[in-house]
């Protein structure tokens, strides 16, 4: 099965989506990857729906991605006494370590690290952003801000706080478990929320040590001051449009979004656009047009997949959701201005011999108008950096490697085989010509461009092309 589209959809999944037959339809409908939300699913959940997503993958022969999404550190509000309050413009508001129930004049904050990061003129966001706070004076125990956007304020509601660092890990406790969970359950990508600074990064790597991909979640303010750090810690990126959209002026999101895809994009590592992108069908069979250009605006920008969530996970029209968002990337890279975006946005080749062979293929494709390009990976890096060069030619990733094969399916343009590694040259050309041929990219007569690395089997090594006939039997010939 190959799609017709490059770039890839990551569905999320949840009760409307998680039984066998459901993921099947995702799948068959669109879905590349698909997202466990750890926030929702516990270990054994998560189990069986890894469980689940291999079975259909047996069947359908498919590489399947699986992302495990960490919930990260949930800051949170005490309670009232009397479940909510209203707070007023202009008022005096209290947070602070007593744990008593709150009223209209104070609150429990049960994070101290909160009161060590917070400074006069920093801002609290309540509510996802539907009451704000600034901060007057505040010490070890308490803050005393002024209401600046007043609103009701009920039991446990979230805070946010865009100017200050906290000082705790994006790690908490339970995404420490989660974390060991989804790696013994053979998951392909940790994303991984909450992160403010590149330390965060560096303490998940240790702990995955290469068996699974991470991807670091943008949502905060401090995320994107130190992004070009972030990016070269994390193995792919996500624009969590959300809490960025709570923490950071609204105005300001579609222009970070680009910023985020283009740096991606630029470094040669996945970038996702998430949250919001079909909402409305979550409750309707049809989205919004608004929705439809917020999708299509993804695609024409070059990102590498677009998300769904409640759309998919909990939402009444999971399966229409995934197909209408196929068909609109579909419509969109058939569209003239797409190939155009795609070549005015390409990127230099950076130094190295990988992407100078990565480019060249690009252009020798394109030029001689071949049927394929063909890259034997196995660490997963030749088919990144020649999905950096968005291709129109159809790029099939070759790897021996399963899990690798699994983690590129989040890749632009990336059609993932699992093969055995070639022996020789010409064992290496009638294997891309046979798998070309069979997954019905080319046909007999036509030429294909095939990237590798010598001597076989060895990663990052990628220093050698190949043009080849495929022949009458569907295997190569010079």
């Amino acid at each position: 099965m190959k799609r017709n589209r490059k770039v890839k959809i990551l569905a999320t999944l949840g009760p409307s989506s998680s039984e066998p037959e459901n993921i099947e339809k995702l799948f068959q409908a669109g879905a590349d990857v698909f997202r466990i939300n750890m926030s929702h699913a516990d270990h054994d959940t998560m189990r069986t729906l890894v469980k689940r997503i291999r079975d259909i993958e047996t069947a359908v022969g498919r590489p399947i991605g699986i992302l495990a999404d960490l919930q990260g550190p949930k800051l949170r509000v005490g309670t009232f006494a009397e479940t909510k309050v209203e707070l007023t413009e202009g008022e005096t508001f209290v947070l602070d370590s007593n744990s008593e129930p709150g009223n209209t004049e104070r609150v429990f904050l049960p994070h101290p690290e909160i009161f060590d990061a917070l400074e006069p003129g920093h801002r609290l966001l309540l509510d996802d952003g539907k009451v704000s706070l600034s901060v007057l004076q505040c010490d070890a125990d308490s803050a005393t801000t002024r209401v600046e956007v007043a609103g009701s304020l009920s039991n446990r509601k979230g805070v946010s706080l865009p100017d200050s660092t906290l000082g705790f890990s994006a790690l908490t406790q339970k995404d420490r478990k989660d974390l060991d969970a989804a790696l013994a359950a053979d998951v392909d990508w940790i994303a991984l929320s909450f992160i403010q600074r590149p330390e965060d990064l560096a303490e998940v790597r240790k702990v995955t040590r290469g068996r699974a991909g991470i991807l670091a979640k943008i949502e905060k303010p401090q995320a994107v001051e130190r992004l070009s750090e972030i990016i070269e810690l994390t193995d792919a990126l996500m624009v969590a449009r959300g809490d960025l959209g709570v923490e950071m002026p609204l105005e300001q999101v579609p222009g970070l979004q680009k910023q985020i895809t283009r740096a991606a994009r630029q470094a040669g590592k996945p970038v996702v656009i998430a949250t919001q992108m079909l909402e409305s069908m979550i409750n309707a069979p049809v989205p919004t047009r608004a929705e439809v250009s917020d999708v299509a605006t993804a695609v024409f920008e070059g990102a590498d997949a677009v998300m769904l969530s409640a759309e998919s996970a909990a939402g009444d029209y999971p399966v229409e959701a995934v197909t209408t968002m196929n068909r609109i990337a579909e419509e969109v890279e058939k569209d003239p201005n797409y190939a155009d975006i795609m070549y005015a946005q390409r990127l230099e080749p950076e130094a190295t011999g990988a992407d100078a062979v990565a480019a060249a293929a690009r252009q020798i494709a394109e030029t001689l108008n071949l049927a394929g390009i063909v890259c034997y990976t196995s660490s997963g890096a030749t088919g990144l950096r020649v999905a950096r060069e968005r291709p129109r030619t159809p790029l099939i990733a070759l790897s021996p490697v399963p899990a690798m094969a699994r983690r590129l399916a989040l890749v632009w343009g990336l059609h993932c085989v699992i093969s055995d590694d070639a022996n020789d040259q010409d064992d290496m050309v009638d294997r891309a010509c046979r798998i070309t041929y069979g997954e019905g990219f080319s046909r007999p007569g036509q030429r294909i461009i095939i990237t590798a690395g010598v001597p076989f089997g060895t990663p990052g090594a990628t220093n050698m092309l190949r043009i080849a006939f495929v022949g009458s039997d569907g295997l190569g010939g010079i």
